[in-house]
This record gives structure tokens, C-alpha cells and sequence, in this order.
């Protein structure tokens, strides 16, 4: 199964794309979506959802996990990334492909067995288990591929569980 993993951002948007047989992940691709803060909100959101949408395309992808918002303190700061998510998730809905939002503890757990894990704990565990010799960077793209990892995960054991 072909995954694209997305850590959603107004300013850069990381994704990456594993190939996963239910038990091993090896990478694809991966990189970041860059947004200028001179172009118009309209403009960027759409720049975001349409380069996730090419990408997709581009790399055949069957699923895609996102990082769902999470955030404490500052909701002002929350709402632009909620709407490149809405953006990207329209936009993958017309393409055919499933989209699974997944919270940080989860994906940390996920990925590094603990929801507590730190940005550099959760990126060396993204290097280990895809088999890099240094983290990929940028990290927006290291995260972007653990949220792709955190779907395998789940994807996996869900089968398991229905016996399959």
C-alpha cells in the first residue's frame, strides 16, 4: 500500500511517501510544500491543497494520513492550519483517496511507543525504521513521514484485529 503522510502548516506543509506491506515501511519521496507570507490566504491555502493533490497523483498513493490539529493555548494561531487541512482533504476526497487525521500523541505512540516523545526522539525513530543513515530533513518532512508510519501502524493492526 502506497501512503502520503501530511504535517499540515500554513508556511510549509511536509509530506512523505512510504510504500508499506503491513509489517515493513520503505520511503518513496518526501519533501515540503513552501507558501510565501506575501501571497493573499486564499491563495496559499489553494497553492497547498493543489501541490498535495499533484503529489498524490504524482506518486500513485492509495491513502493518506494527516496530522489533525492540536493545539492549547493560542486558537488564532490553530485556524489557518485547520483550513490548509479542510483544503487538503477536499482536495483528496475529489481524487478518490481516504484521508485518516490522526492526532500528535498518536502518531507519537505510533511511531516511537511513547505519547510523550519529543520532535528528536520521534525523527530518529522516522530514520531507524525507514532505514536512513540521518534524519530527513526538513523537519516537516521527517514528520510528515512518521504520520505516514503511524497509518501503516494502525492500518496493520487493524487487519490483525479483523483477521485478515
Amino acid at each position: 500500500m502506497r501512503i502520503l503522510g501530511i504535517d499540515p502548516g500554513y508556511a510549509q506543509t511536509g509530506w512523505g511517501v512510504v510504500d508499506s506491506n503491513g509489517q515493513r515501511n520503505r520511503p518513496v519521496s518526501f519533501g515540503i510544500i513552501k507558501t510565501s507570507p506575501t501571497m493573499p490566504d486564499i491563495e496559499r491555502i489553494h497553492f497547498i491543497a493543489a501541490s498535495i493533490g499533484k503529489i498524490a497523483e504524482e506518486q500513485q498513493v492509495e491513502i493518506c494520513g494527516m496530522e489533525d490539529i492540536f493545539f492549547t493555548k493560542n486558537v488564532s494561531s490553530a485556524i489557518p492550519v485547520a483550513k490548509v487541512i479542510g483544503a487538503a482533504v477536499h482536495q483528496l476526497s475529489i481524487q478518490n483517496i481516504e484521508v485518516r487525521l490522526f492526532s500528535p500523541p498518536t502518531i507519537k505512540i505510533a511511531v516511537t511507543g511513547y505519547g510523550g516523545a519529543d520532535k528528536k526522539q520521534i525523527q530518529e525513530m522516522v530514520r531507524i525504521l525507514l532505514g536512513f543513515e540521518k534524519i530527513p530533513k526538513p523537519d516537516h518532512a521527517a514528520d510528515a513521514l512518521a504520520v505516514a508510519i503511524c497509518l501503516s501502524v494502525f492500518d496493520a493492526t487493524q487487519k490483525r484485529i479483523q483477521g485478515k
